[in-house]
């Protein structure tokens, strides 16, 4: 499998993609696209099969402004709110549990953990 770079820049209405590697640029009209369209390039342009052929998104441009390290910061920060969440839910499960056996009732471990009565509920049970 071979990996190819490619460069996106969006024209009006559509994605101008250039694969330095090959000759020539193609179009795909959404985002979505250019990853699946710029591998049929390479590969009608070499004539190798679909199958060996990878690309990976080095530029993206809007209106002269690169915009792909951005795009992966936001992607990042998505991560790692995920990912803290996750330790936030451990937390509150945790502190839940030890309110509960301690007879505290659900409706004040809410509004210690200031979740409603309901979500406070599911936190002691699970």
């Amino acid at each position: 499998m071979s990996t190819y770079e490619a460069h996106v820049t969006r024209n009006g209405n559509w994605w101008t993609i250039s694969v330095p590697a090959v000759d020539g640029s193609t179009q795909a009209p959404t985002i979505s696209d250019v990853t699946t369209m710029a591998k049929e390039h390479v590969a009608v342009t070499l004539d190798v099969p679909l199958s060996t052929v990878e690309v990976h998104l080095e530029s993206l441009v809007v209106d002269g402004v690169g915009i792909l390290g951005r795009a992966r910061q936001v992607r990042a920060a998505r991560e790692q709110a995920e990912q803290l969440e996750a330790q936030a839910v451990g937390h509150a499960c945790a502190l839940a549990h030890d309110l509960a056996g301690e007879g505290v009732p659900v409706r004040d471990i809410g509004e210690v953990l200031g979740v409603s009565d309901q979500r406070a509920h599911q936190l002691v049970t699970t």
